[in-house]
């Protein structure tokens, strides 16, 4: 009984070794590791960053987008570069520009009539040299000093000529801002000079010789301004200047009643006998016209208009033209007539169009879109445009534009607020000498009592 118990014990010793080395041989099966409910291996936020991606240029601001602004411009021939600009200008900022074109007086009177009722209908303009005085005395455009100093870094004022400064400058304060630089040059015919045998006239003197010489056959020597206002009276002045002459006494009050005076208006006047039938009747564009036409040998005038000589739509002359600076008395030293317009802010204009009519003028007068101004019939202000090399194989009678400009005076037409009253005046009693009915020493006579009797 014993052993038989023994015998069980055993086996069941040799069946548990079995099970235990069957389990064993089997692969080990271990736990997997708690994963703590699937968070991410302890990655960081990245803050918004997209995946790997550029980040894309944000639009250039337009913070006047919407600011409507009106300009009132004279009709030279710088309106044709406004109409060209202004839609580029529109596109880039979002500022609207209407642009009312006006004839000079017309120009004048409507700028006059908005500043006094203070109406505002016009928040830019273009300002006549001579106007500058009166604006700024009067307090109808705005200074512009502040925004020259809170901008000068961008508008680079040391290229800007110097005497294009006088186109806004009055008392050491800018009450517009250089836009269109004029020099009075003398325009010639080159085939018709040669073919006489006369050089480009160098003085005064020269001019009357050769005007005499040119006027024959139906041509004529010369074209000059002698239309009662503001035209014979401006063409005056320029011969005035051109002699050495002033409207001015040292002291700065008016003497247009003076023998030197008398005498250039007797030389004016001479020139006129070589000249078209009816010249005492021009104003600038039919004295254009005389020329472009073929008329006239020579003609003083602005430099604005040289580039429309090439022009076959508009010109006979085409290829025919060259300038000089205008000639001065013999033995005078070298100065040359300066005119041209300004831009300004209407003062009386909200502060908001005011600013958005400063990123026009910075924009228009910057040295880039100069260049475009200058393609589209503007004058030049900047030395850079009148020296860069493209635009000097443009237009290559820029190197004398530049001397003139170096040696320019703008001041030979009075800056002050009494310029208008010396031009009424002068376009009354020049003109009345032109076509006879006073002499040169009555003229300026009546001209100076009527200045005195008008300026308070």
């Amino acid at each position: 009984m014993r052993s038989k118990t023994l015998r069980m014990l055993l086996s069941l010793v040799l069946l548990a070794a079995f099970v235990a080395g069957i389990v064993g041989c089997a692969p080990a099966t271990t736990e997997a590791p708690k994963t703590e409910e699937a968070k991410p291996a302890e990655v960081k936020p990245t803050e918004a960053k997209p995946a790997e991606e550029k980040p894309t240029e944000a639009p250039p601001a337009k913070p006047y987008e919407g600011v409507e602004l009106t300009l009132a411009s004279m009709t030279d021939q710088y309106v044709a570069a406004f109409r060209y600009l202004i839609p580029l200008f529109e596109e880039e900022t979002g500022i609207k520009i209407t642009m009312d074109e006006l004839g000079y007086v017309d120009l004048y009177q409507k700028l006059t009539a908005d500043f006094v009722g203070k109406t505002a209908q016009y928040d830019l303009m273009t300002v006549d040299i001579v106007w500058s005085g009166e604006y700024a005395t009067n307090g109808y455009t705005l200074p512009l000093d502040d925004f020259m100093a809170r901008d000068k870094e961008e508008l680079q004022l040391d290229d800007i000529m110097p005497v294009a400064w006088t186109l806004g400058e009055y008392e050491g304060k800018h009450y517009a801002y250089p836009l269109a630089g004029y020099a009075n040059v003398l325009n010639y015919r080159k085939d018709l000079l040669e073919a006489a045998g006369i050089k480009p006239p160098k003085t005064q003197e020269e001019l009357l010789e050769a005007a005499k010489a040119l006027t024959k056959d139906g041509q004529y020597g010369i074209a000059l301004l002698g239309a009662k206002g503001s035209a014979v009276a401006q063409d005056y002045m320029a011969w005035v200047q051109q002699h050495g002459g002033s409207i001015l006494d040292k002291d700065g009050k008016v003497a247009v009643n003076t023998p030197e005076n008398v005498e250039i208006l007797k030389f004016f006047g001479e020139l006129f006998k070589y000249a078209p039938p009816g010249s005492t009747d021009y104003w600038w564009d039919q004295r254009e016209t005389a020329f472009r036409d073929g008329m006239v040998a020579m003609m003083e005038g602005w430099s604005i208009a040289r580039a429309g000589y090439e022009n076959p739509e508009i010109s006979k002359i085409v290829g025919k033209v060259d300038i000089e600076p205008a000639p001065v008395a013999e033995g005078m030293e070298p100065k040359y007539g300066f005119g041209g317009w300004g831009i300004g802010i209407n003062a009386s204009s909200d502060p908001e169009k005011q600013e958005a009519a400063w990123v026009f003028i910075k924009w228009l007068t910057s040295p880039e879109i100069q260049k475009e101004w200058i393609r589209h019939d503007g004058a030049p202000i900047r030395r850079s445009t009148l020296t860069d090399p493209d635009l000097n194989k443009e237009y290559p009678w820029f190197p004398k534009l530049l001397e003139a400009f170096e040696k320019g005076d703008g001041d030979y037409r009075p800056r002050i607020p009494e310029y208008s009253i010396i031009q009424d005046a002068l376009g009354t009693y020049v003109n009345a000498y032109l076509v006879g009915q006073e002499t040169a020493e009555s003229a300026l006579q009546k001209a100076q009592a009527q200045i005195e009797a008008n300026i308070k």
